[in-house]
């Protein structure tokens, strides 16, 4: 009887589990959100007296290195050689280090790895892991930290390099451009650094945008940031770097002779009043001027052709002297009169704006009698004409009124290059907005304890530069005839008076003039008027 009672109890039991069951989709539960965890280091972290050849780290799950190369940042600095990170391709669970050369003695090394460390399944990255050991007695233990930002952009930088050197007997103003750095840390992806295990002692402090990733300072690439004084470990402990690029040194680039009537000078750095010297006699009659491009640093020679053409001999300046060059024809190269009317985006002109046509060969004479604008009712427009001092742009100034239509016909010989070539024939249209599709912008700036010049500009969200104003005395500013969107403003204070913003320079120990944004960036509607008040 017993057992007939246990088998109706078994049955019923699982009668009402299959009845409590429901119909559903398995799920896979939560999504993973947790990085590798180190489950020990061998050595252990924070060792002494290291003297070992592998370092091996042991996480809880299979994972994988992203961007180590990028990632890695090893303080003191080691050369490539003298290490390597295990596995570069490969999923494990484990990370290993060789360590191939022999280390500097009594220091503190630290691996930091960034956010390189990611699980393989989910990607969870295991942010600012680092491996840190001596091979000394202790560990250093001391560190500093900060925010760094563009001197000049809004935007802010990432993957800044912050660099301490030791101030001892064998440190000067060269050494960051030819010796890596003691220590060494990054902002990775955002704008904040911290370096930790530090030595007490006085330091260099550099943050670079390291292009090159050299840990060296290269002026032709790497944006920098410094103090005039060394800071002092323990006594600093947070920092505000802001960093700019310099002005690089000087220096000619490699001339060509591009057509039997146009040589290119490139140059590097700020040109000034330098100077290019053609040493050849020119047949009789012979026209020649100098440009300079707009888009890159370069001077431009102009000439009329000549009958041979061997060889130019030019003389460039340089710091305390000349150099002379031979060029010779190689590849040259044909052109023709080519003409661009500018606003060409969407055929639409502000007010404020001027119609200008850009040349690609010096501009010498303009006919205005075969030029014509006329407006919507094809009414004619009187116009005037401007070659620009460079050469390269003609101004075609006329008044305009919204919500109007003009076309542009310019007839052949209306534009004449220095050659003597002509255009072809050119029709272009142009139109203006209507007023009420325009907003105004109105502007109160307050300058309390700043008694120096500024300027003020007013740039839209891509950052391009839309209207710049001076320094005016009562503070007053109205910008008329803007297009909705949302806008930037920025002044630059204007230290020394010259009316641009000046960059810095390590050797001098110049730093960059002072530039300021609004907190919030500004949004101007049509039809509206918008009232700002800035304080300095």
């Amino acid at each position: 009887m017993g057992r007939w009672l246990l088998i109706f109890v078994v049955v019923v039991e699982s009668l009402a589990l299959t009845n409590c069951a429901k119909r559903g989709t398995l799920t896979g539960g939560l999504k993973d959100t947790i990085p590798p965890i180190l489950i020990n280091a061998s050595p252990p972290l924070n060792t002494i007296n290291f003297n070992s050849e592998k370092i091996t780290l042991n996480f809880n799950e299979y994972l994988e290195l992203k961007d180590i190369n990028q990632q890695l940042i090893i303080s003191p600095p080691l050369e490539s050689k003298d290490y390597k990170i295990i596995p570069e391709n490969t999923v494990t669970k484990k990370v290993e280090i060789e360590i191939r050369n022999k280390l500097r003695e009594n220091s503190t090394f630290t691996f930091n790895f960034g956010s390189s460390i990611v699980d393989y399944n989910e990607g969870n990255p295991l942010p600012f892991f680092n491996y840190t050991f001596s091979t000394g007695d202790y560990i250093d233990s001391l560190k500093i930290s900060g925010f760094v930002k563009d001197a000049y952009e809004i935007d802010s930088l990432d993957f800044v390099s912050v660099h301490l050197y030791p101030i001892d007997s064998v440190f000067t103003d060269s050494t960051i451009y030819n010796q890596k750095p003691f220590y060494v840390g990054n902002t990775l992806d955002s704008v904040y650094f911290e370096l930790n295990n530090l030595a007490p002692g006085k330091y260099e402090f550099i943050a670079i945008k390291d292009k090159s990733k050299n840990y060296y300072f290269d002026q032709s690439f790497d944006k920098i940031g410094f103090f005039e004084n060394p800071i002092e470990i323990p006594r600093d402990t947070f920092f505000l770097p802001v960093l700019f690029k310099e002005i690089k040194n000087f220096q000619w680039g490699r001339a060509k002779i591009i057509n039997d009537h146009h040589i290119e000078f490139p140059y590097y750095g700020e040109l000034g009043d330098r100077k290019v010297t053609i040493k050849n006699k020119f047949e009789e009659g012979t026209k020649s001027f100098f440009t300079r491009d707009r888009e890159k640093d370069t001077l431009h020679f102009w000439f009329t052709p000549q009958k041979k053409l061997d060889s130019i001999i030019t003389e460039v300046e340089l710091e305390d002297s000349t150099a002379v060059t031979i060029l010779k024809p190689f590849k040259l190269e044909k052109d023709s009169l080519m003409l661009n009317i500018f606003p060409s985006n969407g055929n639409k002109i502000d007010f404020l704006d001027t119609l200008k046509i850009k040349s690609n060969l010096p501009i010498t004479k303009v006919n205005e009698n075969l030029i014509q604008i006329f407006d919507i009712d094809t009414l004619e427009i009187p116009f005037s004409t401007k070659i620009d001092k460079n050469l390269d742009f003609i101004f075609l100034n006329f008044e305009k009124i919204p919500n109007d239509l003009y076309q542009i016909q310019i007839l052949p010989n209306a534009i004449n290059d220095f050659l003597g070539s002509t255009n072809d024939t050119i029709f272009h249209k142009v139109s203006t907005t209507k007023i009420e599709d325009y907003g105004k912008l109105l502007l109160s700036v307050k300058k309390g304890k700043y008694n120096k010049k500024y300027i003020l500009e007013l740039i839209d969200n891509k950052g391009k530069l839309i209207r710049r104003a001076y320094n005016n005395p009562d503070g007053f500013y109205t910008m008329e005839y803007l297009l909705p969107g949302e806008y930037q403003i920025r002044i630059i204070k204007d230290a020394n008076g010259n009316g641009k913003w000046d960059t810095g320079n390590y050797l001098k120990k110049i730093q960059p003039e002072e530039v300021k944004y609004l907190k919030e960036s500004i949004i101007v509607r049509a039809n509206w008027e918008l009232n700002e008040t800035i304080e300095l």
